[in-house]
């Protein structure tokens, strides 16, 4: 099911415009007010005792980490916990892989945000064969299930896809590549991923459609351009925010 808010919004690839720039001196005077905005949400979050949920995806080298880090620039430290999601660990393959998440939910008026999360089940472990096609099919239920009790319990879900085109994503690894503080982000499982783009195009497309929800939908931002990613990612939270907590 779409809400009425979900049909302007794009929930494909390829209709995303990687042409959206946004100067830099423009682009420090919206962060300065979103940052400050997000901070007195928060606060609102905690005093009406609603847990908040971020979630980004997107591929490799795609921003999140930058978006993560303006998003809680102003931010409590207290209120929030970031969750770099990796591989599962021997203990937590042995249960149920939504498992791992649910013992990282935020409690009532905290927030938690994570970088890659339980979606992984119909990305990484769909295209690299680390679920059977049942059991990555059956997960797009299971997903909408364990979000619609998150919501049930009062949790605002905001899920971000951050995409860059393939181009890009080569100039940025490239960029990684050659430079010594950051040769540390490029991995050989990186190039990998890269090798399979298309497949992972499809999976995120079929993802979209299958699990945006009225009460946790998907916000696709075109990030070619970082500052312009960065400000449309805090631009939506405030949105989002403001109407789960007016």
């Amino acid at each position: 099911m779409k809400s009425s808010s979900s049909v302007s919004r794009i929930l494909h690839l390829d209709q995303l415009n990687q042409e959206k720039k946004l100067p830099p001196d423009e682009y420090q005077m919206k962060m300065k007010i979103l940052k400050n905005r997000i901070r007195d949400l928060t606060f609102l979050s905690k005093e009406k005792e609603r847990p908040i949920l971020f979630v980004f995806e997107g591929w490799d080298a795609a921003g999140k980490g930058g978006a993560i880090r303006r998003l809680t620039q102003e931010i409590d430290p207290r209120l929030f916990e970031v969750h770099n999601i990796s591989a599962p660990n021997a203990e937590e393959i042995q249960h149920h892989y939504l498992w791992r998440f649910w013992n990282r939910i935020p409690k009532k008026g905290h927030i938690g945000i994570f970088d890659r999360s339980y979606y992984g089940r119909v990305l990484v472990e769909r295209v690299e064969g680390f679920a059977t096609e049942t059991e990555w099919s059956r997960a797009y239920e299971e997903i909408a299930l364990f979000e619609e009790q998150l919501i049930s319990f009062g949790t605002i879900v905001i899920k971000f896809w951050l995409h860059i085109d393939s181009n890009e994503q080569l100039l940025r690894f490239e960029s990684r590549k050659n430079d010594p503080l950051k040769r540390w982000k490029l991995t050989e499982e990186d190039w990998r991923n890269r090798e399979k783009w298309p497949l992972y195009e499809e999976a995120a497309n079929q993802m979209f459609q299958k699990t945006d929800s009225p009460k946790a939908p998907w916000f696709l931002i075109p990030a070619n351009d970082k500052y312009f990613a960065r400000t449309k990612v805090l631009e939506t939270v405030v949105a989002k925010l403001q109407e789960e907590l007016s």
